[in-house]
């Protein structure tokens, strides 16, 4: 086990520079934080670079990882590479994984989804539901520290792609689009789920019309209570709840 002290060690600086998004691109790499985002990212099989870790949470560590990949830092230390506001003590380095060739199955397209906590929740309900596939289209940077504290560590459970509106519809494949609107769309129960990918839209401007137009299906939930909408990842998380209920017949 390595021991780092200084907050001018370039080790520090470097994993402090991967609070850039042009960094984290550059290099591959992105960090995550507490004990049961690590810890779980780490079982996903994620492959890890480094496992930062201040005096109280070393055997927590060794319980994790081999001793190689782990440095004990001091507590300035963890707060310069820290993102948090009140750092937990576990801070680790990963490799972002490469997707694969081809979307494996139903999931979500994020499209336009632009708050890291939406884009974190949802990806966490997606991997929570059994669905595989997370594409992002002009959405958050999944790699953000906001963005992967918000999955909780469910990075490692799906297929994350980043790419444009015209390269989903090249790549899908068989699977159909489902999008989920506020209105003009069908209840969910009346509405074929299976192979899908549910296609959740911006915050404040929902989905754009002309990828509307290039969907197979629309999913409007009902809301009895008279609401006019529901936040993203609330109204996307019960449309994947609807998806796995047709997953699980």
């Amino acid at each position: 086990m390595n021991f780092i002290s200084s907050r001018t060690n370039h080790i520090v600086k470097q994993v402090a520079e991967l609070s850039s998004s042009d960094v984290r691109s550059a290099r591959r790499l992105f960090i995550a934080e507490g004990l049961r985002t690590c810890s779980t990212l780490c079982e996903s099989g994620l492959k890890l670079q480094q496992l930062f870790v201040t005096q109280s949470l070393v055997a927590q560590a060794h319980e994790l990882v081999d001793d190689h990949l782990i440095t004990q830092v001091t507590d300035p230390v963890m707060e310069k590479i820290s993102q948090a506001t009140k750092p937990s003590g576990m801070l680790a380095v990963f490799h972002m994984p490469t997707p694969p060739a081809t979307i494996p199955g139903a999931g979500i397209v994020l499209a336009q989804v632009r708050e890291p906590g939406n884009v974190g929740t949802l990806i966490r309900s997606c991997a929570a539901f059994g669905m595989k596939s997370v594409i992002l289209v002009e959405s958050a940077d999944v790699w953000s520290p906001k963005v992967v504290q918000a999955t909780a560590g469910a990075l490692g459970a799906v297929s994350l792609f980043v790419i444009s509106w015209q390269e989903l519809l090249e790549r899908k494949g068989q699977l159909k689009l489902c999008a989920l609107t506020v209105e003009g769309g069908n209840n969910p129960s009346n509405l074929d789920l299976g192979e899908s990918l549910l296609v959740i839209g911006n915050e404040g401007h929902g989905i754009p019309e002309s990828w509307i137009g290039d969907c197979q299906q629309r999913m409007t939930l009902p809301m009895p209570g008279g609401t006019e909408s529901l936040n993203a990842a609330v109204a996307g998380s019960i449309g994947l709840y609807e998806m796995a209920k047709v997953v699980a017949r």
